[in-house]
């Protein structure tokens, strides 16, 4: 992989990644082509991450289909499908992790307390293995995106971090690669996160500025759909993600809500 992206720099040529775990949608695809727009070749990394899921998470059953991965990436134009095993990126004796304090806590960090850490290792390696010009990440998981870019910028690695907005379907919900897990019972409660980001944004527009009752409106609402087990609401500021009694200025609200089985996140920027 390094002496691929070698050549291409070697002749003026810039390189932008897209780290995945692979099953790609369409918010997959448009970072693909966000890419091909801002660089002379794009990497496409597909690897399924052991370190970033719990003792009880969805690791054996996360969806895959490589084949339909590797035709898709093709169609988009991307130079270089980069899929790694788990025993060279985590060969035995391995004991060097990347920890990222402060905007690691709270949210998705409460649950899943080892979770950012090996995200954060994962793109660390990544970056260093690729060494591209810049890489791409979706706005989705907003603290997944906030770890990796104080990652970059406390270790010094020389990428740009570009964020993408948030793709989602025809009837609102973000895409996901576990949106297939959700059943045609679970396709409506699934839709109370984005109905509650939209109602938390009328209630800014109309001049609510606390975030306590900003809060309860968003769980009163959750949780009038049946199936649905809130498991944070988060109110606060998008760079330190430090949270927030009141709106002021651009404020982050994210939520992560359990549909059934299926853990959901999502999110929006409520702007005063």
């Amino acid at each position: 992989m390094r002496k691929q992206v070698l050549k291409w720099k070697q002749k003026g040529l810039s390189v932008a990644l897209i780290p995945t775990m692979g099953f790609f949608h369409e918010g997959h695809l448009s970072l693909m082509r966000a890419a091909g727009s801002k660089a002379d070749h794009v990497v496409v990394s597909l690897f399924i991450n052991p370190a970033q899921f719990g003792p009880n998470e969805d690791l054996n059953h996360y969806p895959r289909d490589l084949e339909q991965d590797a035709r898709l990436a093709e169609d988009k134009g991307v130079s270089c499908l980069f899929c790694p095993d788990a025993k060279d990126m985590y060969p035995p004796g391995f004991q060097t992790w990347v920890r990222v304090e402060g905007v690691s806590q709270g949210l998705c960090g409460t649950s899943r307390p080892e979770h950012f850490c090996g995200v954060a290792t994962i793109v660390a390696k990544l970056l260093i293995i690729v060494q591209p010009d810049m890489a791409i990440f979706g706005q989705k998981d907003f603290q997944q995106l906030q770890v990796i870019r104080r990652m970059v910028r406390d270790l010094n690695i020389p990428v740009n971090i570009i964020a993408h907005p948030i793709v989602r379907e025809p009837d609102g919900l973000a895409m996901s690669s576990r949106n297939i897990y959700l059943d045609a019972q679970e396709r409506e409660p699934a839709l109370s996160l984005v109905q509650a980001l939209r109602l938390a944004e009328k209630m800014v527009a109309q001049g609510n500025r606390s975030g306590p009752e900003v809060i309860q409106a968003i769980k009163n609402h959750i949780q009038s759909f049946s199936n649905t087990k809130t498991d944070y609401v988060f109110l606060g500021d998008p760079e330190s993600l430090k949270p927030r009694r009141e709106i002021v200025g651009e404020t982050l609200l994210a939520l992560a809500v359990w549909v059934g089985k299926t853990r959901l996140i999502d999110n929006i920027l409520l702007k005063q």
